[in-house]
């Protein structure tokens, strides 16, 4: 931020915020994403100023309050200081945080104090922003202080060192498995970071100690290990082989678990700690390490984050609780990556997040870099993070964003039933089917919009929330099927329910009871979306839901009923928090007795009655999943009551009644919460944005920020005709089984444990892979379904003119055989090459030239393959073999080998396609655990070795088939 430019910038956003006219997010560039950081960490300063003990003379200990200084740092040595926004002067921010550097300094543990510091979780994290920020102010501070930030950085270098791949007793249970890892819930690929990290500032600033190089790398090596990958690569990084690597921190479909679930926030763990890691290089004046930026497995790793990326540059957290919208954390890994890595895909989701930032600090609480989350310590260490994404874009000018980036971030993938995740980023939305126990549901967001559903953590979203018991999935692959998308059959305790997303964002659920989906409204200029309303339109009329400013107070009238006792009875907790009450009020209520199913030590049943708006009453911490918790009052005698008021905690009930009695034991019904706003049939539009078809009698309704969809088959579509849409005529199908037809696609499930055959009455002329015959308003497909299956069929041909009682057999994408005529109709491919048939008594096969006849049964096409991320010289992506592609090829590189991981293991038999010119010597092995490999044709890994030198052919291809 320098010269007039950052004066400019911030004196327009002044202006905005002053007249209220930042309504919409302010289209940040790239060239203004330094500067925006800048401006985002002056207006933080006031709440860092808020952790400065004028007492002590310096920042708080608490939660590493004294972190700010970073931020503080950078405000000082850089760019144009601006006190009115800053909340205090240079010179006294300056002096608060001399003497702070000054204090801290002194008092950590390596440089001879006993207050702070050494312990490797999570003082090292702390002790990296600190000794960065003395580096900045290095020339204002004094010898001692200098001595001491000096022993701080070497003394953690060699105290991480001499523990060598052990575990520091300092830090309790905290461990990185030594060199072993661990990714069954907890991946240790964050506990390696901390490990290296700790390393960092002591290679930066004083060189190479005893072993100190050795350690860095190791650990970082192995953050993203993945045994099957690595012993694929014989890559050297620094020095070191690939193949060396020993941890297991990934599951196989390079995904990754923290705290029991996936969470996104971990995903990024690997480009955090880099991030802190590199800016001491480079504010240094030394060479990066290689395993900065050639990172072990780190591009797949980083697929799987693009595939669960927002519209804001933040990746979506459908089974994490507290990690969803922490801005401010999210900040550094995607500047590592657009400014050291050069990455475009990470630019454009840096400038989408640059881009939203200050409309979200201006959202109460005001300032903050990470609201939503209710961890303390992750506010200092947010304005650390933002402040070193500025001087990574000081020192690393960022690659240009990427164009077209959700279309080329588009995948399908089914992380497997361990981690519980099937998911699908398209071009028009995310969906995900989550099966982990605890966060089941059919997660959505249209158009990739992180401020529109509620998904994360245990929020509840269309699926029953109870335990899945089996999932059946099916992933569809464009390269292998002709189209992106997800099939999944899940089956419960009591019944069954089914999923399909579709490459268009649309999805198909089949519900075998009512589903709901949450909706956010909140009131926050300039973020999109985010007016303070949500407005919803269906058959039945339109409705303005205004979003709730601070805690939710309802108040509930009903007919005069005589009572003495008042009871507020549970039927749906705060999915996290369960129920709590600051205020319930009734009339003569307060003081009176009060009593409640459980309660909280502090938090007992009268504080909800004692007239006290700060007080509470909240439900025992053992008790917050149980539905019917309640709070009951005795008014001591018979009396009149026509109204309730209840001021909710933010363990506000989604659903609860209100009951009456006139002796505390048989209880009457009186009013329930939540009444509808809306009840409309067949269709429902949420604010323009996305909307939902039911093909049901039963309404959706709309209560408060809640949407209720009815049991059946449900439609959720990004943005369409839904009057249109829901008139049209729903598939008539046999009993268990249940069917859609949005976009063309044929969505199938059958939601019972018995195969199912017969016929599904479709109202349309397209023709789907199987055989239909045709009827004077459609089809009838002949049906042929396993057990709790489901599966979808891309519409390949329209047959428009068609008479009635012609069969259509369907082969595959290119071929389709007709009999039953004479009949004349025209005949058009989804790709849209039109055919004039004529059809005689004698049956006739229609093959679409230039076509693939997808579905292909190659098992290899679009699989993973290794090498990945780091390549051997002279080998070039071996994913060009794999890809489907006439004009691509796969270099192996002298003596190249790699391998493809089929996701599962088949029998199988391999054909390989060279270009032309000698074909190198070669062998192909196969492995079913990607360890060991051997002759054996029962594999998962396939690999093709070479003899490769220049002169010699490159493969083409690698098709594997499975033998029956």
């Amino acid at each position: 931020m320098g010269g007039g430019g950052a004066d400019v910038l911030i004196n327009r956003r002044q202006f905005l915020y002053a007249t209220g006219l930042l309504a919409v997010a302010p289209n940040v560039s790239l060239a203004q994403v330094r500067d925006t950081y800048y401006e985002v960490l002056l207006r933080h300063t006031r709440w860092a100023e808020t952790q400065y003990d004028t007492t002590a003379g310096r920042y708080r200990r608490t939660d590493f309050g004294f972190a700010v200084v970073l931020g503080n740092a950078v405000l000082l040595t850089r760019g144009n200081y601006d006190p009115a926004l800053a909340g205090v002067e240079k010179d006294v921010l300056r002096e608060h945080t001399l003497a702070t550097i000054k204090h801290f300094a002194a008092s950590n543990v390596l440089a001879g104090g006993n207050e702070w510091g050494k312990t490797l979780f999570w003082d090292t994290t702390f002790q990296s922003y600190f000794v960065l920020a003395a580096r900045l102010l290095w020339p204002d501070l004094d010898a001692a202080t200098h001595f001491h930030v000096e022993a701080i950085a070497r003394g953690q270098a060699d105290y991480t060192t001499s523990l060598g791949t052990g575990n520091d007793p300092r830090s309790g249970s905290w461990t990185p498995n030594g060199l072993i890892g661990g990714h069954h819930g907890d991946t240790k690929l964050e506990e390696m970071g901390v490990y290296a990290q700790s390393l960092a500032p002591g290679l930066a600033w004083h060189g190479d100690g005893p072993g100190w190089r050795e350690a860095f790398g190791r650990w970082s090596r192995n953050e993203a290990g993945l045994p099957a990958a690595d012993l694929a690569n014989p890559s050297t990084v620094d020095g070191k082989p690939i193949s060396a690597n020993t941890a297991t921190n990934l599951h196989d479909t390079f995904i990754v678990e923290n705290h029991g679930s996936f969470g996104p926030h971990y995903q990024s763990e690997l480009w955090r700690t880099s991030g802190r890691n590199a800016v001491h290089f480079l504010l240094a004046g030394r060479p990066l390490p290689e395993v900065l930026t050639r990172q072990p497995n780190g591009e797949l790793l980083w697929r799987t984050i693009l595939a669960t990326m927002s519209d804001a540059g933040e990746p979506l957290m459908p089974m994490v609780n507290d990690r969803e919208h922490l801005y401010g954390r999210d900040v550094i890994p995607l500047a590592f990556r657009s400014t050291v890595l050069r990455d475009p895909m990470a630019a454009w989701a840096e400038v989408a997040l640059a881009s939203r930032l200050l409309a979200y600090q201006a959202h109460p609480p005001v300032h903050r870099l990470a609201k939503f989350s209710g961890e303390a310590k992750y506010e200092p260490e947010a304005r650390a993070e933002l402040a070193i994404s500025y001087l990574l874009h000081e020192l690393r000018p960022p690659v240009a964003p990427a164009p077209d980036f959700f279309s080329r971030a588009a995948l399908a993938i089914d992380h497997g039933a361990e981690p519980g995740l099937l998911a699908h980023q398209s071009a028009a939305a995310w969906a995900g089917t989550v099966t982990k126990p605890g966060f089941t549901k059919f997660a959505w967001q249209p158009a990739h919009d992180d401020w529109l559903f509620k998904i994360s953590g245990a929020t509840p979203m269309l699926l029953p929330p109870s335990a899945v018991t089996s999932r059946k999935t099916v992933v569809y692959q464009r390269v292998r099927d002709g189209f992106d998308g997800t099939a999944c059959l899940l089956e419960f305790a009591d019944g069954f329910a089914g999923t399909a997303t579709l490459p268009t964002g649309t999805i198909v659920c089949a519900l075998p009871r009512p589903g709901r989906v949450d909706v956010h409204n909140l009131a926050m200029p300039g973020m999109p979306g985010l007016i303070g309303s949500r407005t919803y339109t269906g058959a039945a009329g339109r409705v303005v839901v205004k979003a709730r400013e601070g805690f939710r107070v309802d108040e509930l009238s009903f007919p005069a009923v005589s009572a003495r006792h008042v009871r507020m009875v549970g039927v749906q907790p705060h999915p996290t928090y369960g129920y709590s009450l600051f205020d319930f009020e009734v009339t003569d209520s307060r003081g009176k007795p009060t009593t409640a199913s459980s309660f909280d030590p502090g938090y007992d049943p009268a504080k909800a009655t004692d007239g006290d708006p700060a007080t509470r009453w909240a439900v025992a911490r053992s008790e917050r999943g149980r539905a019917d918790s309640w709070l009951a009052v005795d008014l001591g005698t018979a009396t009149t009551i026509t109204r309730v008021r209840l001021r909710w905690e933010t363990a506000a009930a989604g659903a609860y009644r209100i009951e009456t009695s006139t002796d505390g034991t048989a209880w009457t019904a009186v009013a329930s919460y939540p009444r509808p706003d809306l009840s409309t049939p067949g269709w429902l539009d949420v604010d323009g944005r996305a909307g939902f078809v039911a093909r049901s009698a039963a309404p959706i309704t709309v209560q408060g920020d809640t949407i209720v969809l009815p049991a059946g088959i449900v439609e959720g579509y990004v943005r369409a005709d839904l009057r249109t849409i829901a008139a049209s005529a729903a598939p008539e199908c046999p009993p268990s089984v249940l069917a859609g037809t949005a976009d063309g696609y044929l969505s199938l499930f059958n939601l019972s444990d018995a195969a199912v055959t017969g016929t599904v009455r479709l109202p349309s002329t397209w023709l789907y892979r199987g055989t239909q015959r045709t009827t004077r308003d459609g089809t009838e497909y002949a049906l042929d379904l396993p057990a709790a299956s489901a599966r979808v069929e891309a519409p390949w041909f329209t047959a428009r003119g068609i008479p009635a009682g012609i069969t259509a057999v369907v082969h595959d994408a290119r071929r389709v055989t007709f009999r039953g005529g004479p009949a004349r109709f025209t005949l058009t491919h989804r790709d849209g090459l039109t055919m004039a048939i004529v059809l005689g008594r004698a049956e006739r096969t229609v093959t679409v030239p230039g076509v693939q006849p997808f579905p292909l049964d190659d098992l290899a096409l679009g699989r993973v393959t290794f090498p990945c991320s780091v390549l051997p010289p002279g080998m070039t992506d071996p994913a060009a073999a794999v890809d489907g592609e006439q004009h691509t090829a796969w270099t192996p590189g002298r003596d190249g080998r790699m391998v493809v991981d089929l996701g599962a293991v088949y029998r199988v038999r391999v054909r390989l396609k060279w270009t032309n010119g000698p074909t190198p010597p070669h062998t192909v092995t196969y492995s079913v655990d990607g360890r060991t490999y051997g002759e054996v044709g029962n594999a998962r890994y396939v690999a093709v070795s070479t003899g490769w030198r220049p002169g010699h052919a490159v493969l083409k291809s690698l098709s594997v088939n499975e033998l029956f």
